[in-house]
């Protein structure tokens, strides 16, 4: 849901050569596993618009993670204005469990986490989860303005 999180070499690369040939094998190592075994792999990015260069960065990098089995979406902000979204990033898991990630103002991980298995509060977000996922754009059909 940031804008940017914080400096990242290869970011800063894309800005300086459009280069997009990034190693996130690792990462497409686990979503292709994740999702052999049956998990289904969703990520939605809630984003202002114009995007900002960051955003259009990771809309750059993000065919490889589609490739390797993650269902992504794109939400422009200016359409989530009546959801109710949750206050951190966040990671669900088999809609029983929530890690919230949290990070400074600049956007970088203070790697810290707040798990939250509470069923009543875990309903919350897996409603509001869902309405924003509804209403998302699949990665192919979005185009960043």
């Amino acid at each position: 849901m940031r804008e940017s999180y914080g400096e990242n070499p290869d970011f800063q690369r894309w800005r300086e050569t459009g280069s997009t040939e990034f190693d996130w094998s690792k990462w497409h190592e686990i979503v292709g596993s994740a999702v052999e075994r049956g998990v289904q792999m969703r990520r939605v990015r809630v984003v202002s618009e114009p995007v900002s260069d960051y955003i259009r960065w990771e809309h750059a990098i993000s065919d490889g993670n589609v490739k390797a089995g993650e269902d992504l979406r794109w939400l422009p902000r200016r359409q989530a204005y009546d959801l109710l979204l949750p206050g951190a990033d966040l990671w669900m898991i088999d809609n029983r469990l929530v890690r919230y990630n949290f990070n400074a103002g600049d956007g970088t991980s203070l790697r810290q986490y707040e798990y939250v298995s509470d069923p009543r509060k875990v309903a919350q977000v897996v409603a509001a989860v869902e309405m924003i996922w509804e209403r998302a754009i699949p990665h192919a059909d979005y185009v960043p303005t």
